[in-house]
């Protein structure tokens, strides 16, 4: 027989219930409006205005990206890689991303930070080259040589020791019609510039699928590991990665005006909605059974009639 305790514990438990669900809705209410308050992008970062054109020196303006998503790299192109070996660009393709550099060996400044930059990322990462995706350094500059490119490739081992790089990074070389032709489909855009004798040009990398479709810019010299994963496992189609990336890029989207992933706010307040819920069942679930075997365990009073001695 039930005592009449039971109820209260019961009672007990249903008002926790609805506490801890109230609480969860208002935390996931207010983290969504402070978001917006501080200025949250809901689809990506948001783009700070820039020089007006005419203030730019003359190569600066014939310089950038022209993103040719889900355009195919032309993968006959050929090239020399370090040993000077005749290559083609398709030979790096097929079975995973590729991370593209367009970068020319003697640069001074501009691609060297590009280089660090992707590196010192790759370094957070729990991917590994040539078994998850390969990096591929082209030099736009034809006066390069399989000699300059082996003594870069040589610095950037020392960065970035992760097992499988010296494999799975490549340093290329080119003659200037396959360094047209390569560019051009990737939409980089660079000019020579006579007063400095240096080429200008912009800055960032491609992630490629592994059919060779252009997939996402990153823009910049310095590229979060987030970012960086989340586009090498969407070029990848989800072949790359966790489960857990492919609930993150749920909430995360591509801005390709910026070359980031923002965060969606309400994609994450329904992803979080929907955890809550499974949360709190499994808990009324586990509460309830643990009542049950409580009650089950009480042991039956007896109610006998008081003995009166004489």
């Amino acid at each position: 027989m039930m005592t009449g305790k039971q109820p209260q514990r019961s009672l007990s438990t249903r008002n926790m219930c609805v506490l801890i669900l109230s609480a969860l809705f208002a935390c996931s209410a207010v983290a969504s409006v402070n978001a917006q308050m501080n200025g949250a992008p809901t689809a990506g970062y948001k783009q700070q205005p820039g020089a007006p054109s005419s203030t730019m020196p003359a190569p600066l303006r014939e310089i950038g990206f022209d993103q040719n998503l889900d355009q195919l790299l032309p993968l006959d192109v050929p090239l020399r890689d370090e040993a000077g070996r005749t290559v083609h660009v398709g030979d790096y393709f097929g079975k995973k991303p590729v991370v593209l550099v367009f970068a020319y060996y003697d640069c001074p400044m501009l691609c060297t930070q590009v280089i660090n930059g992707l590196s010192s990322a790759l370094n957070v990462l729990s991917l590994d080259p040539g078994k998850d995706f390969e990096i591929v350094t082209v030099s736009f500059n034809p006066r390069d040589t399989p000699a300059t490119a082996t003594n870069k490739k040589t610095i950037y081992l020392e960065r970035y020791r992760r097992e499988g790089a010296a494999e799975g990074w490549h340093f290329l070389t080119g003659d200037q019609s396959s360094i047209d032709r390569l560019t051009k489909a990737a939409g980089y855009r660079y000019v020579w510039d006579k007063e400095t004798q240096q080429f200008a040009h912009p800055t960032g990398v491609i992630v490629l699928t592994p059919q060779g479709r252009l997939a996402r810019y990153l823009f910049g010299i310095e590229y979060g590991p987030r970012d960086l994963r989340f586009a090498l496992v969407e070029a990848s189609a989800g072949r790359v990665g966790s489960p857990v990336d492919q609930i993150l890029l749920y909430c995360y989207h591509y801005d390709p005006t910026t070359g980031r992933y923002g965060l969606v706010i309400m994609r994450a307040v329904r992803v979080a909605g929907a955890a809550t819920v499974l949360a709190l069942g499994a808990f009324v679930i586990v509460m309830l059974r643990r009542e049950k075997r409580g009650a089950t365990s009480l042991p039956a009073t007896s109610h006998q009639p008081p003995v009166t001695q004489h």
